[in-house]
C-alpha cells in the first residue's frame, strides 16, 4: 500500500516569493470536499513535502496540492476562527464568504490533511485508511513518488482523481454477492453501532449548531426533541441518547443556502431553518432533502446490506440507529461500515 499523509501549513510561502492564490482543483461528486491547488513555488507542506501535478509532456510541474478544504471548514469559518466568537446578527457572513480559500484551510484537521493511494493499492489496504476516518484521497494517474534529502517526500503525476468513502462504500454495493456473508449480519452483532452520540434540540439557533458542530468537529448532528423536564443549555451540544429522533442538522445543508438567506437565519432554529430551504430551487437542485421529513435511520437489528442500501441511495454519510419508539440508539457511519466489512474480508483470507 501507498498511502501519504502530508501535514500542510496554511499559509506559508517559500523564500520571497509572492503567495498566489490557491483555487479549488477536485472535489467529490457530492461537493463536499475538495483539494486545494496553488502554483507551484509559493506554498510548501510541513517539512518540505508536495503533492505536484506535473505536465505529461515536459513533467514540469504545474499545480501543487496544499490541502483538503471541505464544508466543516466553511462553517468553523462561519462560527468563527477556532471557536471565537461568531457575530451572531449575520452582518459580517458576507464579508466572511468572499475570502480566499487560503484563510479557509486549517480550520479543521482534515482541511490539513493529504492523503494519497496508488492506483494499483489493494482494495482492504484502501479500506484499511478508510476505516480510522480518512474521508478522501487523491490517486495519482501515471505518477511517481520519491524522497529527497531524507525525509522530504515529493510525489508528482500528469493528473490526480479523488477517491471517497462513499465511493468505496458504492464499491462494496457494487460487489454485494461477494460479501454476502457480512451484509447479512445485523448491525449489533457485527459492532457497527457506535453508542455514543451528541446532538441539538429541536430548538437550537442555526448558529448555536453551527458552534457547536465547530468545537466538536462534526459534520452533522441529529436533532432531537425538546424537552421541559430538563433545562439544557441549547447553546451546547447534549447526549442524544434514548432522544427521540426529528433530523439531522448537517453542513452540507448550508451547501445549498444563499448567504443573504443563511444571514437572516442565523438566530432561526434549526428545524425551521431546514423547512424553509426546502422550498428554495438552488437546495433542491444540490439534490439536499429535507431531513425532517425524510428521516435515514435503521434499527439495532437491521442487517449490514440494509443499512450499506440507505446510505448509497439516499447518498448520507450516517445512519441513525434508533428503536421501536423512535428513540435514539447511536449511529453507523462509513467510517464503520468499512470498519466492520474490512474485518470480515481479512478472516475470510484467513479461514
Amino acid at each position: 500500500m501507498q498511502a501519504t499523509r502530508t501535514d500542510q501549513k496554511p499559509a506559508g510561502t517559500r523564500g520571497g516569493a509572492t503567495t498566489a492564490q490557491p483555487k479549488i482543483k477536485l472535489r467529490d461528486k457530492k461537493g463536499r470536499g475538495g483539494a486545494v491547488a496553488a502554483p507551484p513555488g509559493h506554498w510548501i507542506g510541513a517539512g518540505g513535502s508536495m503533492i505536484l501535478e506535473s505536465d505529461k509532456q515536459t513533467g514540469a510541474a504545474r499545480k501543487h496540492y496544499i490541502g483538503m478544504i471541505t464544508m466543516l471548514d466553511v462553517l468553523a469559518h462561519i462560527a468563527g476562527n477556532h471557536g471565537g466568537p461568531a457575530e451572531e446578527d449575520g452582518g459580517e457572513l458576507d464579508r466572511k464568504m468572499k475570502v480566499p480559500v487560503s484563510s479557509i484551510i486549517g480550520q479543521c484537521v482534515e482541511s490539513l490533511s493529504l492523503w494519497t493511494l496508488n492506483a494499483n493499492t489493494d482494495i482492504t489496504d484502501c479500506m484499511e485508511v478508510f476505516s480510522k476516518g480518512i474521508h478522501r484521497a487523491l490517486v495519482p494517474v501515471d505518477g511517481h513518488t520519491e524522497n529527497v534529502a531524507g525525509v522530504e517526500l515529493v510525489e508528482s503525476a500528469s493528473s490526480y482523481r479523488m477517491v471517497t468513502q462513499m465511493d468505496l462504500v458504492k464499491f462494496l454495493k457494487a460487489h454485494e454477492n461477494e460479501i454476502r456473508g457480512v451484509l447479512d449480519f445485523p448491525i449489533r452483532e457485527l459492532g457497527a453501532v457506535c453508542g455514543i452520540v451528541f446532538g441539538v434540540s429541536n430548538k437550537t439557533k442555526v448558529i448555536d449548531a453551527i458552534k457547536c458542530m465547530n468545537s466538536a468537529s462534526l459534520n452533522a448532528v441529529p436533532i432531537v426533541e425538546s424537552t421541559e423536564d430538563v433545562e439544557e443549555d441549547r447553546g451546547e451540544l447534549i447526549n442524544g441518547k434514548d432522544r427521540k429522533l426529528v433530523g439531522t442538522f448537517s453542513a452540507t445543508d448550508l451547501r445549498g443556502c444563499p448567504i443573504p438567506l443563511l444571514q437572516r437565519c442565523l438566530q432561526m432554529n434549526v428545524v425551521d431553518f431546514i423547512n424553509r430551504l426546502s422550498g428554495i430551487p438552488l437546495h433542491e437542485a444540490s439534490g439536499l432533502r429535507n431531513s425532517t421529513k425524510e428521516l435515514i435511520s435503521c434499527r439495532p437489528e437491521s442487517l449490514l446490506g440494509e443499512v450499506v442500501d440507505k446510505v448509497v441511495n439516499n447518498h448520507v454519510h450516517r445512519v441513525w440507529v434508533v428503536d421501536e419508539s423512535g428513540l435514539l440508539v447511536g449511529l453507523i457511519s462509513l467510517t464503520d461500515i468499512i470498519r466492520v466489512t474490512r474485518v470480515w474480508l481479512l478472516s475470510e483470507a484467513v479461514d
